[in-house]
Order: structure tokens, then sequence, then C-alpha cells
């Protein structure tokens, strides 16, 4: 007769609820270290006479210098507190551009052009073939109304014309749903990286909307799809200098200047995956706005690994050996930004990660650096500091390494391979489409954490961490999801036959 099998640790004890207690106990060490001592004080008083009582007060001499100073000691101090902490930054909301229909690019569009173009380049096509066959792109990604046109004609005129397109329908949706005036804007910052004309585009706001002549307008180009958590850094450091004023946030990329006429492979990969979009943001430090706004900010971090050169070159925009203008992104970009998102994190990860988390990732660094043990370092489970997560939707590779490098759910990522899907990469601005996207599904509750993370040229790794502020009901009557939230989640294999 065979011996019974001994079951696993593993399997016969739910180590679920052991974590689970864990974290509850170490997060809650303080609550479990007062409560017996109060306890304790408690029935102490119950046990005493009132006698007793009283001789302790008697023993206890306070006199009217003691007590003046006291006071005025404990008044200082509330009033240092309070001039010297940093203002509260709120989001009072946003607006997405969402592209009319008219400028859809399903694949086949995508190939025909590229067959017509590329005509005496068949290996450059078959590259542009698998590329968008492993994208992650839907069929309604959106380009600009010159790159419709054979051949493109990717002009001066029709890159402001796509400019302000973009950045007009956002900034008027936003308006619109503030009930902000033009002339009560005191700050604005654009930022767009890879079209930077004269006039600047902030100027192009000022003049369409006739802004005040006070403004403190802010042009960012050149900073890659991180340039969005720029600005609202940027615009964080202003609002904490500017006491009772507002910021209006506009991030895009104009794609037509930049569409890649050559056949080099390094260059071909952004224009299968860009598409057009664009975002307007509201941000206030009025206490008066705290009740409408959606979110408020929390943290800003930035990591800039900028003084490495490969990681300076690993995005970059040149020219080909034919002439031809376009973004190189090179073999090793995944590789930096893991190491880029690395640093971020271990930034981050002591401001917005519980007690528990904090110990486990202290043993895991000190077993290895100390005791020189050979084990994997212990990722922190960020999903103890936030229920919700918007990754940069740069592309089906970025969402993947992310997805398992931070070891989220299909569910946690689902915003950004949606966006990534329904929009392509609208760079900066597609941390607004995947919180929307959240919004649209009635996911988003008050007391909700949600995590930014983008990466930029440079190499840049930026993150934002915000809380809502009040629950968002489903369904939404305006966005870019007002039309299509229905039909997603949608299932989006490894590869599309084309």
């Amino acid at each position: 007769m065979p011996s019974p099998t001994v079951p696993e640790f593993s399997k016969s004890v739910k180590l679920k609820y052991v974590k689970l207690g864990y974290q509850y106990l170490v997060n809650h060490i303080l609550t479990f270290l007062l409560v017996p001592v109060t306890l304790s004080i408690a029935l102490q008083l119950i046990h005493s006479s009132p006698n007793d009582l009283l001789a302790l007060w008697n023993s206890l001499h306070f006199d009217l210098v003691q007590v003046a100073c006291s006071l005025f000691l404990i008044v200082y101090i509330a009033t240092f507190y309070f001039l010297s902490r940093p203002r509260t930054i709120y989001l009072v909301d946003y607006a997405c551009f969402k592209p009319p229909c008219s400028l859809r690019v399903p694949f086949a569009t995508c190939l025909e052009h590229g067959r017509i173009i590329l005509s005496s380049q068949p290996k450059a096509i078959q590259f542009q073939m698998r590329i968008l066959e492993r994208s992650g792109l839907g069929e309604e990604t959106a380009l600009p109304p010159a790159i419709h046109y054979l051949p493109p004609e990717p002009n001066m005129a029709a890159a402001r014309e796509e400019a302000e397109m973009v950045i007009f329908s956002a900034m008027d949706s936003l308006l619109k749903k503030t009930g902000l005036k033009p002339k009560d804007i005191d700050i604005l910052i654009v930022n767009c990286s890879l079209f930077s004309p004269t006039p600047s585009l902030s100027a192009m706001v000022v003049n369409k909307y006739k802004l005040r002549s006070n403004i403190k307008s802010f042009n960012l180009a050149g900073m890659g799809c991180s340039a969005g958590l720029i600005s609202i850094d940027l615009a964080r450091d202003l609002l904490q200098g500017h006491p009772n004023s507002n910021a209006v946030i506009v991030s895009t990329e104009i794609l037509t200047p930049n569409c890649y006429m050559g056949n080099e492979r390094s260059m071909l990969l952004p224009n299968c995956l860009f598409r057009m979009g664009g975002a307007a943001i509201l941000l206030s430090n009025r206490w008066s706005d705290r009740k409408q706004a959606k979110y408020r900010l929390v943290h800003v971090v930035r990591t800039h690994k900028g003084a490495e050169d490969k990681a300076y070159r690993c995005v970059q925009q040149e020219e080909d050996p034919e002439g031809h203008v376009g973004i190189s992104l090179s073999i090793d970009l995944m590789a930096i930004a893991a190491d880029a998102l690395k640093s971020n994190i271990t930034t981050i990860g002591p401001l917005v990660l519980p007690a528990s988390e904090q110990l486990l990732f202290l043993f895991s660094l000190l077993q290895r650096k100390i005791f020189k043990k050979k084990s994997k370092a212990y990722v922190p489970d960020f999903k103890q500091a936030f229920e919700h997560f918007c990754i940069h939707a740069g592309g089906r590779a970025v969402i993947d390494e992310l997805q398992k490098n931070l070891q989220l759910s299909a569910e946690h990522v689902e915003a950004s391979r949606m966006t990534l899907h329904r929009f392509g990469n609208t760079s900066s601005s597609s941390l607004w489409y995947e919180m929307s996207y959240i919004e649209a599904k009635g996911r988003m509750k008050r007391g909700d954490r949600i995590w930014q993370i983008a990466f930029g040229s440079g190499f840049k790794c930026n993150s934002a961490v915000w809380k809502c502020n009040k629950t968002i009901k489903a369904p939404i009557d305006d966005g870019p999801w007002v039309d299509c939230i229905e039909r997603y989640p949608v299932y989006i294999p490894d590869v599309v036959k084309l």
C-alpha cells in the first residue's frame, strides 16, 4: 500500500492570508502598541478614588507665566506649521481630444500607403507589417490630414492646422466642463516635443483665447513622452509660489512634420505606433476648488538618466543616410527604460509603500548586501500602495515589461492596453486617456490612489501620484470613450494577421 503523500506547505496553507495578516500587523503596529497603554491608563483612573485624583491635580503646580508661555509656544508652532507646509494642488478636471472618424487609419490604409510610398523598398514594407501585427493598435487610431495624402505633405501650414485642431478642441472641452473663463487663467503650460514653431504653441493659445497680458506662459519642447508629467511638476512649483491661482496644461504631440519618409528600420517604428492625441488639464491651489476637484496631487518623482551616453542617445531625432529626418530608437531602449524605472521606484517607494512592504524590501537588501546570500531582490508589491496604474501606452512591449516587473494583474494594465488599442501612442497625453478609461468604467472611487508612469527621451522616467477626491460615477456624458466604452475591454491577440 503506497504511503500517503505529505501535502506541500505552499498548497496546504493559504499563504495569501498569512501575508495579509502580516501586512495588517505591521501597518497598524502603532495602534496595537497604543491600545494596551491607553487601556492600562483608563483602568488605573477607574480604580482611583476622587481623593486620589484631587491629590494628583493639586500636585501639579501651574502659574500664569507658565500657562501663557505654553499657549504662546503652541500657537507659534501651529502657525509655523500651517504657513510652511506646501499648498495642496487640486486637479479640477481635464479633457482629451477625440479625433474625427474621417482621420482614422485602419491597417489596410497603413499598408496601402506604405506600398505606394516605399514601392522600391519591399523589406521596409514587410518590417512595418510585422510591427503593426504585433503593435497592439486597433483599427480606429488616427493620423493628421497631411499624412493621409499620397505622398504625404508635411509642411509648416499643415502642422499648424493639426496643432490648432488638437489643442483648441481640448481647450474648448476643458473650458466647457469647468466653466472657467479664459481671462481667469493664471498660468499656461504647453508641451509638445517635436514641433516648436515661432511664435510658440503657448503664444498660439494666448492669441486664440485672448488671455491676460500678465499670464505666466511656458512652452516645453524636446522632452519626449514624459513631458506631460514634467509640466505637472512645473505647474506644481509655480502654484506653490503663487497663492490663489490656477494653471492650465496642454499636452500633445504634433505628428505632421515628423512623418519619416525613409527606410531605416530603427526610424520606421514611430510611424507604426504614434497617433494623434492631446489633453488639457486644469490645476488649482484654491481652497474653494477642493469640492469641485476630481483629484489631489500627492507626489511627483522625476528620474533623468541623461548623464549616461547610451541613455541619452537611445531616442534621438536625426537624419538617415539619404537625408530623411526621423526619430531613431535604439535596440537598448527597453533595458534603459527598465533601469530608469528601477531608479524611479527606488525614490517613490519610501513615499508610498506601507511599512510592511518596506520592511520586506529592507530584509531582502540586507540578505544580499551584508549576508551575501544569492537571492533575488524583493520587488515591492505596489498594489498595496495604489488602486489604479496608468502606464504610458508607448507600445505593447513597454506595457508587458512593466506588468511583469511590477507583478501587476491584467486588470491593472487594462487601461493602458485599451488606450493603445483605441488611440495608439499619443505621447505625453496617453496617461489622460487611460485615466478617462478608468472613470468611464466606473472604477474610480473616493480615496483611490493612482500611479502615472511615463518614459521620455533623454532618457527620463517620471511618476505622478494622485488621490481621488470623489467617486466618479459612470456613464460619463463626454470624453474620448463616450461612444465606445461598452465595447471595451477587447481581446488583443499577440499577432494580428494582415
